[in-house]
């Protein structure tokens, strides 16, 4: 037993992570009802790091703002517009591949009763009411845009505080990455538990009446993923982008496929940042901001989904209406985590550019939440991914300019 052990030890994280996987879907075609039992490990993992999170970002943010040397550059600036352009154009790729592969859809009801939000102004208002809502609710609802803006002020409300309060939230800081760890090593435990229960309950027989629907929702964040993001980071550091972008997919994505949470996924982030090698003044502000602004799934979920309505109903669209869906889509993604349900229920929103009425844009979204087993695991498999491959991108290119080299660890 100490043998195994000392072997299942010396696996990386992501072979661990791959057996869990596999195990996992044995049990769920095998003996489902005697593993029934297994799924807790699942809402375990999901529950620590999703309670961890808030508490984690808030301290982190907040020693590295009060620590923050005068002169010492983060980045921010040209990570914000990496976010904000790799969102859009996952709009447009979705718009263009929706326009080559028209999708029509069978409606259904099951979403009549939930209220979508009105307009861009009312997503965005709630975003803007989230940076001021109270600190300890903010904590408590896990809100990060709430929870970065009062992290950000106090931050810089202590720079002027004794070197001693300073090193006392640095230690707070490092004993929080630290239990981040040791929950990210019953990751294998927590996706073997996660994809037994999304198996065992859900199946996947019911989409296959959706399979050219997911194709295309797939198939966008496939080609945003794997030749879009690498161009994008290729761009900036002016070598191979692969071994950035495929590390960055095998450990946050995977993670990020099964938990379905970017809330979830900013520890693991983190942790693939320090591993990284990079600034932690960054990567601690850019990573919990990524996670409610950089939001690439939910761009491509939106605009295939508005159009696939469309097609539905015969209604015929030029490009340059298509592309003024894609830049509502992207605002609308941008505010999406303001949003109770996220993208789905931003459906409606875009829908209304096209004068299709909000009792059938809520017929479209219903078909989102039943395909939404594989599209919001690929949609936060994106966008978590993504907040570090662009936090990432940011500092090497800024490493190019300086003549130094980069390496990828």
């Amino acid at each position: 037993m100490k043998n195994l052990i000392n072997k299942w030890n010396q696996l990386s994280l992501v072979k661990q992570i791959i057996i869990g996987l596999i195990i996992g879907i044995i049990l769920a075609t095998t003996i489902p009802e005697l593993a029934k039992p297994i799924t807790i490990f699942g809402t375990l993992f999901v529950g620590a790091l999703k309670g961890i999170a808030p508490i984690l970002v808030f301290f982190l943010v907040m020693s590295a703002i009060s620590q923050h040397k005068t002169g010492h550059k983060t980045n921010m600036k040209s990570i914000i517009i990496l976010y904000l352009l790799g969102t859009f154009i996952a709009a447009f790729v979705a718009v263009i591949l929706s326009f080559m592969f028209p999708v029509t859809l069978t409606l259904t009801t099951g979403a009549q009763d939930i209220k979508p939000p009105g307009g861009v102004v009312e997503v965005l208002k709630s975003l803007l009411l989230n940076v001021v809502d109270n600190p300890i609710k903010a904590l408590y609802n896990a809100n990060y845009i709430g929870i970065l803006a009062w992290a950000l002020v106090l931050g810089y409300a202590l720079k002027k505080a004794s070197d001693s309060t300073k090193t006392m939230m640095a230690n707070f800081s490092e004993a929080l990455t630290e239990m981040v760890r040791w929950v990210i090593k019953f990751a294998p435990l927590g996706i073997m538990g996660l994809v037994f229960d999304s198996i065992a309950t859900s199946g996947l027989k019911v989409l296959l009446g959706y399979a050219q629907l997911l194709a295309l929702l797939l198939g966008c964040m496939v080609i945003i993923a794997l030749v879009v993001n690498p161009i994008i980071v290729y761009l900036n550091i002016r070598q191979n982008p692969y071994p950035l972008v495929l590390k960055c997919l095998k450990e946050s994505g995977i993670t990020a496929f099964f938990t379905r949470s970017s809330a979830a996924n900013i520890p693991v982030n983190m942790s693939l940042c320090e591993n990284l090698g990079l600034d932690r003044d960054t990567y601690s502000v850019s990573i919990p901001l990524g996670a409610t602004i950089n939001m690439a799934g939910a761009a491509i979920t939106i605009t295939v989904m508005t159009l696939a309505a469309v097609n539905t109903l015969n209604i015929q669209v030029d490009m340059a209406t298509a592309l003024i869906l894609s830049v509502l889509a992207a605002i609308s993604a941008c505010g999406a985590s303001g949003v109770a349900g996220g993208s789905l229920l931003l459906i409606p929103l875009a829908a209304s550019l096209f004068g299709i009425s909000n009792e059938i844009a809520m017929q479209i979204v219903g078909v989102g939440f039943i395909v939404g087993v594989l599209q919001d695991s690929f949609e936060t498999a994106l966008n978590s991914s993504s907040d570090v491959i662009f936090t990432a991108t940011s500092e090497f290119a800024k490493m190019r300019k300086e003549g130094k080299e980069i390496m990828i660890k």
